[in-house]
């Protein structure tokens, strides 16, 4: 059974994304925290976090009220912290795998490999683009409810349920937690000025990792110490979901979200009036242009929708090298880290089968894992590089260890062997993920930003059910998990000579542009970070009349 560890590996980067009309020291996230937020079981929480951390309100749209009154939103981040920290307590989800194999519920191997684990990426993909699109119309909290009854359901499901569909069934319900995870990633933005946007980012995901590391321990105690079931451990773990639907019911309803509920009171309008607007105002203002004018045909009508105008200035996007090369890490790289983290509990399962080791430290490990990618997250914001010349020499590296690493673990009959590989495979997926949200959000603004990173986010999972139907579906070759792993390291094999031939394509090309640009090289050749950029430095526009900041 999967247990993505992020939602998974879903990584949060703090404020990844400001409107234009932001000041320099609020445009830019702090990287220098750790922008990871794994969330034990089959979350997704990487991904859907960085999504929505851009969704921040600009200034012009943020909420008066919080300045007005300290004491009121800051018992509300409070409450959404504690409800992300009790939503992670699940100790019984490092076990589900050994559960299924285990007698009280009698699946083989070849089942829970081939029939039931691949449903959670289809169902996963199917629900991702409307939970995008509802967490915005909604308004968040309905999100929230959805995703508390669906972790409800998916307990019931395991300590009731006994036949294959019901497991399945149980595969689609993870599905939807984790597309649900956006809720809560966005939510906290809509409860604060934008001010103190980076800070109340830090809090909710400093409160789902402590809420998963918890979580870890918390099951691995009672498996190891406590001598308590998986029956039993999954039992607690219902109570804990509960309880975490039973919060969502008292968070505040939010007034405002990104796209569709963008409300504002004359004092705002004015500030909007003379500052930079972003794309989405832009698009607004043609719209209320267009309702003074005679109606449009339903043709007209579409080409001027706010998400056909963000899909167009999409092509200014992809033509710059440093976002294309990011956004296509992010599609390949965490297609073959999900699959992974998918797959690896039942890896561990054969590999201590093989050995005839009985004790089970899944919750141990993932516990360290976490400790483990919260660093490497952390570390990455003090990298001092030049990223548009070495990026794709540095992923190349990363991807080439991964590969090793994959390689060790479909190969390995030495559980511990297999454990540490799996640690060190994702801290190096967790170090780059900070660094990429960072080469894509610092020059968007937050309506494209999340727009960039929701499609990249689903063209990678579009990518995981192509691959999983191919060689992990029952209808497709059911390859058993270790010869899975090593068709994983062949992927990741692939990937890491693909970055090293572009590697070595730019820095050639970068030092023999250099002996002719003379003294201007040298300026060029100090070292960049993962911190604000001047606001003088060289920008290329967009059509929008936006600039993104040159490399």
């Amino acid at each position: 059974m999967p247990t993505t560890s992020g939602p998974a590996d879903t990584m949060v980067a703090d404020d990844t994304a400001e409107s234009g009309d932001r000041s320099d020291g609020e445009k830019k996230m702090d990287l220098k925290e750790p922008a990871s937020e794994d969330m034990g079981g089959h979350e997704d929480g990487d991904v859907e976090m960085v999504v929505f951390a851009s969704e921040g309100l600009s200034p012009s749209e943020g909420p008066i009220e919080a300045a007005e009154e300290p004491r009121k939103w800051k018992w509300a981040v409070f409450f959404l912290c504690l409800f992300g920290f009790m939503a992670s307590i699940k100790p019984g989800e490092p076990f589900i795998t050994p559960y299924l194999l285990s007698p009280e519920k009698n699946f083989t191997r070849e089942q829970v490999t081939n029939e039931i684990t691949p449903v959670l990426t289809y169902s996963y993909m199917m629900v991702l683009v409307p939970a995008f699109l509802l967490t915005d119309l909604l308004r968040y909290k309905p999100v929230l409810i959805i995703q508390g009854v669906s972790q409800v359901v998916i307990w019931l499901l395991l300590l009731l349920g006994s036949t294959l569909t019901e497991m399945q069934l149980m595969e689609v319900f993870y599905g939807v937690t984790m597309a649900c995870r956006v809720a809560y990633s966005s939510y906290i933005f809509s409860l604060v000025s934008p001010a103190l946007y980076q800070r109340v980012a830090g809090y909710s995901r400093s409160a789902v990792l402590l809420g998963v590391f918890t979580s870890s321990v918390l099951g691995q105690l009672c498996i190891s110490l406590g001598n308590v079931s998986f029956y039993t451990l999954n039992a607690i773990s219902l109570g804990f979901v509960s309880f975490g639907l039973s919060l969502t019911l008292f968070l505040p309803w939010p007034k405002r979200s990104l796209f569709f509920h963008r409300t504002w009171n004359q004092e705002q309008k004015e500030v909007a009036a003379v500052a930079t607007k972003s794309e989405l105002d832009k698009i607004n203002q043609q719209e209320s242009v267009s309702s003074s004018a005679p109606p449009l045909c339903s043709a007209s009508r579409w080409r001027h929708s706010v998400f056909v105008q963000m899909l167009l200035e999409l092509r200014n996007v992809v033509r710059r090298p440093s976002l294309r090369l990011w956004s296509l890490w992010w599609v390949f790289n965490s297609t073959g880290y999900y699959l992974v983290l998918f797959y690896v509990h039942i890896l561990w399962s054969k590999v201590s089968l093989a050995a005839e080791n009985k004790n089970i430290y899944n919750g141990g490990v993932e516990a360290a894992s976490t400790l483990l990618s919260a660093l490497t997250s952390f570390t990455a914001g003090y990298v001092k590089i030049r990223w548009n010349v070495w990026s794709e020499l540095v992923i190349g590296v990363i991807t080439a260890l991964q590969a090793g690493l994959l390689l060790l673990m479909g190969t390995t009959d030495n559980i511990w062997v297999c454990y540490t590989a799996y640690v060190l495979f994702r801290g190096f997926y967790q170090f780059l993920v900070p660094i990429a949200t960072f080469q894509i959000a610092s020059s968007l603004t937050k309506e494209l930003c999340a727009l960039v990173f929701g499609i990249n986010t689903f063209l990678g999972t579009i990518l995981k059910s192509i691959i999983n139907l191919i060689i992990s579906d029952k209808r497709g070759l059911a390859l058993d998990v270790q010869a899975q792993f090593l068709v994983y390291f062949v992927y990741f094999v692939i990937l890491t000579v693909v970055y090293f031939v572009c590697a070595a394509v730019v820095i050639i090309r970068h030092y023999r542009k250099q002996p002719r640009e003379g003294g201007g090289a040298k300026e060029q050749a100090a070292p960049t970070q993962l911190s604000p950029v001047a606001a003088d430095s060289e920008a290329e526009p967009l059509s929008n009349g936006k600039s993104a900041k040159a490399e």
